[in-house]
């Protein structure tokens, strides 16, 4: 068909030689070293990770952490209800 668009099968818009381009590379001597680092938590869990260091110590991981676990502490909510409670004069219904 004279006049149409030429059919190469890539989406409109994309450029058919932009993928055959060269990657280009980091410049060297200005990013920090990349280890593949071990982390350790206050529980005792590690798991390794990638860092600009080489060890990273945490106090809480995934592990432990009661939003994850479900582990909550609902003494002291409990606790803080019935303060709440008797500080209003309510009852617990």
């Amino acid at each position: 068909m004279a006049g149409s668009a030429r059919s190469t099968g890539t989406l409109p818009g994309i450029l058919v030689g932009a993928l055959d381009e060269e990657v280009k590379t980091m410049r060297k001597g200005i990013h920090p070293d990349y280890y593949q680092a071990t982390v350790t938590c206050n529980c005792g869990n590690t798991f390794v990770t990638g860092s600009t260091k080489e060890s990273i110590h945490v106090e809480i991981c995934s592990k432990c952490h009661p939003f994850y676990t479900g582990t909550q502490k609902a003494a002291a909510a409990r606790g803080r209800i019935d303060k709440f409670n008797k500080k209003y004069g309510l009852t617990q219904a």
